[in-house]
């Protein structure tokens, strides 16, 4: 059984150069976390998720994947 790709944070961390190290201190969040929902196993909270969103700078669409 395949996981599905539901978000995109490891794709935009790459496009800036970023590490998940990067993201974990500036979320102040556990590395194990970050490297988590960069390989999908599991999920941010919405609200976490608009967190990410914000220290990335960008639209929080654009870290999700579409659904159509």
């Amino acid at each position: 059984m395949s996981k599905k790709t539901i978000n995109r944070i490891k794709v935009v961390l790459a496009e800036q150069g970023r590490t998940n190290k990067w993201l974990a201190e500036s979320l102040s969040k556990n590395e194990t976390t970050i490297s988590h929902w960069c390989t999908n196993e599991k999920q941010p909270s919405l609200e976490t998720l608009i967190g990410v969103a914000k220290v990335l700078n960008v639209d929080v669409r654009e870290l999700l994947h579409s659904t159509k």
